[in-house]
């Protein structure tokens, strides 16, 4: 029973150590490394061509950290961090701003109503992400649908320039993380027990009242975990500034991207991304720590 037990707990731990922590090993290697002109494009920070240990002794002496301290000399880096916070705070708020209403209106919907509801919220997942951010591009434009109605009922005149600012990305992450919302608080609000309601305005509580210190209350854990999980993946996008974005959207994922793809440094590149995983590692560890307290709390 025991090894059963001990084997079963060991499967999440060898993925997370071949899919994460040994990946992460490689690019903070990388890290570590000096800018080359070759394939790939980075001095190799273990040479074995002198034996293992030789190499090992090498690689200790030689190790330095001057690609984290270029990134705190260059303006370019740390704005693009804080400019990634700040987009992702605002966007997970946005997003629970409009998920709350659709999370409570499915959980207050009739029973055999929630089934197809839910499945309106997950039916995005069903078409591939790129078409949907895509799609986004001939909604924004400036001859875009979006714009042709405005002027058509006559609320404005002219085109309004929403594709290529935050606006547009604000737009495309709520629309995308949407679910990713929904879906935890709908799991809280749907556990709600009506009496606790009738009971809060039995001894006085208005109905704002009432509604702020039951429902809200208990909807918390789902609040807490659905931020969490639209903050996370935000802060790192890619594809939503890149396409919805413009020139001034300045998001850390593209700058990783550049720094790969464009410029090919692959040291710098991967200092910015251990830094990144860094920050990242903050709100993960929080979000494990309220998945925790919920377990224990529902025994």
């Amino acid at each position: 029973m025991n090894f059963s037990r001990k084997a079963l707990i060991g499967i999440p731990y060898v993925w997370l150590l071949v899919l994460f922590l040994v990946p992460f090993l490689i690019v903070f290697k990388i890290s570590l490394s000096d800018y080359a002109i070759s394939i790939p494009p980075y001095t190799p920070t273990l040479d074995t061509t002198n034996g293992w240990w030789a190499g090992i002794r090498e690689l200790w002496a030689g190790w330095d950290f001057e690609n984290f301290v270029f990134l705190t000399q260059d303006d370019l880096y740390w704005k693009a961090y804080l400019s990634s916070l700040k987009i992702a705070v605002i966007a997970t708020l946005l997003t629970l701003l409009v998920g709350f209403p659709i999370a409570y209106g499915m959980a207050s919907a009739p029973p055999e109503w929630r089934t197809s509801l839910l499945m309106l919220v997950i039916l995005p997942f069903w078409t591939s992400f790129l078409i949907r951010v895509y799609a986004w591009i001939g909604i924004l434009s400036n001859e875009g649908f979006l714009n042709q109605f405005l002027m058509w009922t006559g609320i404005t005149s002219e085109p309004l320039v929403i594709l290529n600012t935050d606006w547009a990305v604000y737009i495309g992450i709520v629309y995308t993380y949407l679910p990713f919302m929904v879906l935890p608080i709908y799991s809280s609000l749907e556990k709600l027990d009506e009496s606790l309601i009738e009971a809060a305005l039995d001894l006085g509580c208005t109905r704002i009242g009432a509604f702020w210190s039951v429902t809200i209350h208990l909807a918390k854990p789902g609040v807490i975990a659905g931020s969490f999980l639209v903050f996370i993946p935000t802060l790192g996008e890619f594809v939503i500034p890149s396409l919805l974005g413009g020139s001034k959207t300045l998001m850390i994922g593209k700058v990783l991207w550049e720094e790969f793809f464009s410029n090919r440094d692959w040291p710098v590149a991967a200092a910015v991304a251990v830094i990144l995983l860094m920050i990242l590692i903050v709100p993960i560890v929080l979000f494990q720590q309220n998945q925790q307290k919920q377990r224990e709390a529902a025994k």
